[in-house]
């Protein structure tokens, strides 16, 4: 762990703590630089199955540049360019969009279809299959197509409590990779209380970004009054992040961007803490830190915990094509 302090701890100014890792993640990564090759190798326009990731600020970007975002595959037009979105889709979209002879480029983060990959195994197993996570988050929909009339989902230790399976020897269980670890292992912990001869996958479906992202603010709430966290509402990883500082006793703001810093959250703050979700790109991490200045917070600190050094390959018809984008 290395702790930097960049402009002196002197003045007596409130101190800003912005921790790494935070931010963009591989399969965002992955995913932004689909859509914009995509849209130098076809043109515009290029439609994207759902929003790309969940990031105003990213998609608001892309639709400029030329992306079309659709939640049907009807709105797209036959034999057009379409994108599926990071969080997977299920197989009747695929069927779908092969029906309608388009041409589809796939930029479901790995991670995610590696849980799509154990829930066809299960389901051909046999087996029930419990899925942990936010039913409506699309991440859940794709997983959940794989084998709708064997999954059941659950979100809760509640929702377990009142689960009927018919064969509780056949189940196994899997999540969303953006989960809360520590309500994931208190779901788990109940899965298996009640059903002793559940399975789940061989290793942690929680991705490393999530989990690491979640790790590093439980370790800055030891260094500050008030975290922020820069991601959307609907960003399902975002939302987590403030839960796990609350859950540690500090308090917590999800902000769109700068423009989302209320100046009466501030009052009596003499240390601030700074991270970003998954899909929240670098640019607003620093336009909140130079908007906070303004309040104040000149004295910036890193809180550098995790090196990342994950990298996913491009799609085949796009990797010839690559070239650095920046984030």
């Amino acid at each position: 762990m290395t702790l930097t302090n960049i402009q002196g701890t002197t003045n007596g100014a409130k101190t800003l703590v912005r921790v790494r890792p935070r931010g963009f993640c591989a399969g965002v990564v992955r995913a932004v630089d689909i859509v914009e090759l995509a849209l130098e190798a076809y043109g515009r326009p290029v439609y994207v199955h759902h929003e790309i990731v969940h990031n105003r600020y990213v998609v608001d970007q892309l639709r400029r540049r030329g992306a079309i975002f659709v939640e049907s595959i009807e709105e797209v037009p036959v034999g057009a360019v379409l994108v599926f979105s990071a969080h997977g889709v299920p197989p009747r979209v695929r069927t779908e969009a092969q029906e309608r002879q388009l041409r589809v480029i796939d930029a479901t983060c790995p991670l995610v279809t590696k849980v799509h990959l154990e829930a066809l195994k299960f389901a051909r197993e046999g087996r029930t299959l419990i899925l942990i996570g936010h039913r409506d988050h699309q991440e859940i929909v794709g997983t959940s197509g794989e084998a709708p009339e064997q999954t059941l989902v659950v979100g809760s230790v509640e929702e377990v409590d009142q689960l009927e399976v018919a064969d509780p020897d056949r189940l196994a269980f899997l999540t969303q990779t953006t989960l809360s670890l520590y309500d994931t292992q208190e779901i788990v912990a109940r899965l298996r209380q009640r059903f002793p001869s559940i399975v789940g996958p061989a290793s942690d479906d929680i991705c490393y970004a999530t989990q690491n992202r979640q790790e590093a603010v439980e370790a800055l709430t030891r260094e500050v009054e008030l975290i922020f966290v820069v991601g959307s509402a609907n960003s399902s990883n975002s939302n987590r992040l403030v839960e796990v500082a609350k859950r540690a006793g500090v308090a917590a703001r999800l902000i769109e961007d700068s423009n989302d810093i209320d100046a009466s959250w501030l009052e009596g703050v003499k240390t601030l803490g700074l991270t970003a979700g998954a899909s929240a790109p670098e640019v607003l991490v620093e336009q909140v830190s130079q908007r906070l200045s303004n309040f104040g917070f000149t004295n910036h600190r890193d809180l550098d915990l995790i090196r990342e050094d994950v990298r996913f390959t491009l799609p085949p018809e796009l990797a010839a094509r690559q070239n650095p984008v920046a984030h």
